[in-house]
């Protein structure tokens, strides 16, 4: 019997035709179904005729933009979102919620993140928070100020005890270095930007020693640093 029809289906939003068959042929490569629209104003009714499982959108699009599909789309449906996009001083917008984006990919860009960052998402949202909890990897225990992966301990000092909390509590979401120190330190030290790419770089070498395949913590260019790995369970 056929299994085609329980692979995920991904909506490909983009008006370059080059550009969409190449993410469908690296989707497709990977098992995922696809379909593809070229101009905004198709997407809206095929979305509510038949719902995918995640939508990769472009930015500038005929008919209709992304971020106005995006928002539109978010009054209906929850269908996780990736947006595409050259345009890098929309980026902060994309991610601030102010239109219900999950992720976003800027162009140019390797087809091979595009799957990656779709099996992340889709991994992320089929779970029930039941499933999240039993399979995060990553468990903060505050009252014994530890942090084990995978039932490795950390050996971590007190800020990257509080950064690695502060990333792994919203996985995805962008941190920016000020917004990071506020988190750190409560004693109103001065300190510089820099203090948190030294406290990121021992953090990510810890992480890492105890599993080298799994991508850890994104920086993500002009912004900050995000959490790229499971959701964490808190003690």
């Amino acid at each position: 019997m056929s299994t085609e029809k329980h692979d995920p289906l991904i909506l490909v939003v983009e008006d370059e035709p080059k550009l969409a068959q190449l993410m469908i042929d690296y989707l497709q490569a990977s098992n995922y179904r696809t379909h593809h629209i070229g101009n905004g104003s198709e997407v809206l009714s095929y979305v509510q005729q038949t719902p995918p499982d995640l939508m990769l959108l472009d930015l500038m699009l005929p008919g209709r933009d992304g971020l106005t599909l995006c928002r539109e789309i978010r009054r209906f449906s929850e269908l996780p979102i990736i947006m595409v996009t050259a345009r890098t001083e929309e980026i902060d917008r994309l991610l601030g919620l102010e239109i219900g984006a999950d992720d976003y990919i800027c162009k140019p860009f390797s087809p091979r993140e595009v799957v990656a960052r779709v099996k992340t998402i889709l991994r992320r949202v089929k779970r029930t928070p039941e499933e999240a909890q039993q399979a995060s990897h990553l468990v903060i225990d505050e009252g014994r100020f530890q942090a084990t992966w995978r039932e490795q301990q950390l050996e971590l000092t007190p800020a990257e005890f509080r950064l690695l909390k502060t990333l792994a509590l919203e996985p995805g979401k962008v941190f920016s270095r000020e917004q990071l120190l506020n988190h750190l330190y409560d004693d109103y030290r001065v300190v510089t930007d820099r203090t948190i790419d030294s406290h990121i770089k021992n953090l990510r070498r810890k992480l890492e020693s105890l599993d080298a395949e799994q991508p850890f913590i994104r920086a993500v260019y002009g912004m900050g640093y995000r959490w790229e790995a499971d959701v964490c369970r808190i003690l």
